[in-house]
């Protein structure tokens, strides 16, 4: 006795089926990649921007409390 097993192959959302059985895939746009110069700069200005903001912040707190007391 012989047994046939089908295995079917889940399609993506983004893929459609042709009639003749053949699969369409729907074009998007390419995901744009920062180069790693790029990566290197923003991180870098971020970390020096967040560096000053906290010493700011910690200059105003310093001026609020503990110079305030006289």
């Amino acid at each position: 006795m012989a047994t046939n097993i089908t295995i079917t192959k889940r399609l993506r959302a983004d893929s459609a089926v042709h009639h003749d059985g053949g699969i369409a895939t729907t074009h998007r746009p390419a995901a744009r990649k920062l180069p790693g110069w790029l990566w290197f700069v923003a991180l870098w200005c971020f970390g020096v921007g967040s560096a000053m903001l906290l010493g700011f912040a910690f200059k105003l707190l310093m001026n609020a409390t503990l110079f305030a007391v006289k």
